[in-house]
């Protein structure tokens, strides 16, 4: 049986790339390039699934950024 996630990807001020599940509450990972990261965050998600009962189905809709003055 084959499942679709969500994965947010993001770059930390260090330079790594930082993956985040959030239908797998603490499912994330992170590696210095984008193919190592793929790699990791599928291990992540196989090891979240073996430990998570209660997966949450919304469905993603996008991601918008936000200018705030501070």
């Amino acid at each position: 049986m084959t499942k679709e996630f969500n994965v947010i990807i993001e770059r930390d001020e260090e330079g790594y790339y930082v993956a985040s599940v959030p239908e797998l509450q603490g499912c994330h990972t992170q590696a210095t390039s984008l193919d190592v990261l793929m790699e990791r965050i599928r291990e992540a998600i196989a090891l979240c699934l073996e430990m998570e009962d209660d997966i949450v189905s919304n469905e993603f809709i996008g991601v918008q950024r936000i200018a705030v003055e501070v």
